[in-house]
C-alpha cells in the first residue's frame, strides 16, 4: 500500500486559474521524490494538497490507505502536527524569538508532555548541528542557518513525512548544499522526503523526479538511490 495515493487531483482557484489538472501518482513509505517545475507549473500548490494545507477541487487524495476526505478536522490537524513537518523557502521563524523556542513552537500543539519539551527541542537543534547557536535569534543567523533551524523545527515531533518547498531557493550554494546533505541524512533514516524545486542540481539528490508541466504531470522518473560522491552524484 502507498503512502500517499492522488488520482485526477484538479484545483480551480475562484477566479478561474487551474493550478492542477488531473494529477495522478502514488509515493511509497520511506522515498525521497523531488516534485519539480517552473515557476507557475503548480508544483507549489500540489504540495499544499499534499500537506492538507488546502484542498482539491477534484480528484482523490488517499493518505496512509485512507480518503482525506474521510477525515476530521480533528485528525487533520492532529496529521499535520505530528505526521508531517514542513520546511518553506522563506524559513517561517519567529523574529525575536530565539533558536530554541522557535525550534520548540510545534510541541504546543502535540501530546508530547511538556517536561519533555526541551529535551526534545535541544536534540533537533543538535541533529541540524546548530547547538552553539541555540540562544541566537533569527537576525542573528546566515540564511542557511535559519533554514537548518526551520529543519529542525519541522524534525521536533518525529513526522513520517517532510515537505520542503524550494528549502535552497534563497540560499547560496555552499549553504544549499548543506541542507540538501541534511534532507539526504533524513532519507537515509527512513523519513519520506518530498521536495518541491525548480533546480535540476537540487533535485538530484532525490530518488525520483516528477516533472510537473502546466498544472499536470509531465514525466515520471525514477534515477535510482543516489550518494554524492566527489562533488557529483551515483547511484
Amino acid at each position: 500500500m502507498a503512502l500517499i495515493e492522488v488520482k485526477n487531483l484538479e484545483k480551480t482557484y475562484s477566479d478561474g486559474t487551474r493550478a492542477l489538472r488531473g494529477v495522478s501518482f502514488d509515493v511509497q513509505e520511506g522515498e525521497f521524490v523531488a516534485i519539480m517545475g517552473p515557476s507557475g507549473s503548480g508544483k507549489s500548490t500540489l504540495l499544499h494538497m499534499l500537506g492538507l494545507l488546502d484542498t482539491p477541487t477534484a480528484g482523490s487524495y488517499v493518505l496512509s490507505g485512507k480518503s482525506v476526505e474521510n477525515y476530521s478536522l480533528d485528525e487533520v490537524a492532529h496529521i499535520r502536527n505530528t505526521e508531517m513537518g514542513f520546511v518553506f523557502q522563506m524559513f517561517n521563524l519567529l523574529s525575536r524569538t530565539n533558536v530554541f523556542e522557535n525550534v520548540k513552537l510545534p510541541l504546543l500543539y502535540s501530546t508530547v508532555p511538556e517536561g519533555e519539551w526541551d529535551s526534545y527541542a535541544k536534540k533537533a537543534v543538535e541533529s541540524v548541528g546548530l547547538s552553539h547557536r541555540i540562544d541566537h535569534e533569527p537576525s542573528q543567523l546566515s540564511g542557511g542557518e535559519k533554514q537548518r533551524v526551520a529543519i529542525a523545527r519541522a524534525l521536533i515531533t518525529k513526522p513520517q513525512i517532510i515537505f520542503a518547498d524550494e528549502p535552497t531557493g534563497n540560499l547560496d550554494s555552499k549553504s544549499g548544499e548543506m541542507i540538501m546533505d541534511i534532507l539526504q541524512k533524513l532519507h537515509d533514516e527512513g523519513h519520506t522526503v518530498l521536495l518541491i524545486t525548480h533546480e535540476t542540481h537540487t533535485a538530484e539528490h532525490a530518488e525520483r523526479i516528477i516533472h510537473i508541466k502546466d498544472g499536470a504531470v509531465d514525466s515520471d522518473i525514477v534515477v535510482g538511490k543516489r550518494r554524492r560522491t566527489n562533488g557529483s552524484f551515483t547511484k
